[in-house]
């Protein structure tokens, strides 16, 4: 079986680990999908251009991050094997993007169109159910990481983040987490030391 077989597949068992399809809808979702494949530093997208696309990560790591007036990148979101990534303002408004999508290691994605996923959700109405399960889990997953960055110091959001993923700080440098958790770099150094002391 080739690559591109187990990506399809891949993508199958996520759709029908939460949804009923039939073999003939299931087919119909894979005709609407695109494979692309990214080098290190490629980018998804980039800040300022309209995203027209969902990404389905089938193999690789990603970054999300915004670029301040100054220069400076804020990192959002990331996403791992078996996640989604996209811009959904964008996506939804088809207005420019407030981010950028940049690979961090070989990246290999199946892509929606938004205009293919709007025409899937009129012939195949499970697959509404399909994105409300994905969005409203991005936003209870969103609404805990702002509950956190109130409730609870640096230290133990870094210590949340590796528990829930623990091949993190190989796959993405430690500044990037450093954003992500909303500390700086030299603070989050000092964790890791009191960590190995520990």
């Amino acid at each position: 079986m080739s690559d591109a077989s187990n990506y399809y597949e891949m993508i199958l068992d996520h759709l029908t680990a939460r949804i009923n399809l039939t073999e003939e809808e299931q087919q119909r979702f894979c005709d609407a999908l695109t494979l692309r494949r990214l080098l290190p530093k490629q980018y998804l997208l980039q800040q300022g251009d309209i995203c027209r696309h969902e990404s389905y990560v089938c193999k690789g790591f990603l970054r999300s991050f915004y670029v301040d007036d100054q220069g400076d990148e804020h990192t959002l979101h990331f996403a791992m094997e078996d996640w989604w990534i996209t811009d959904l303002r964008s996506l939804i408004r088809q207005e420019a993007a407030t981010r950028n999508i940049v690979a961090m290691e070989p990246v290999t994605v199946l892509q929606i169109e938004k205009h293919k996923r709007d025409e899937l959700l009129k012939e195949i109405p499970v697959l509404e159910r399909f994105w409300r399960i994905l969005n409203e889990n991005a936003c209870a997953a969103q609404d805990e990481r702002i509950l956190d960055n109130i409730a609870i110091t640096g230290a133990e959001r870094y210590a949340r983040l590796l528990k829930k993923y623990p091949s993190i700080d190989q796959r993405m440098p430690l500044k990037h987490i450093a954003s992500y958790l909303g500390i700086t770099p030299v603070f989050l150094s000092q964790i890791r030391k009191k960590q190995l002391k520990n």
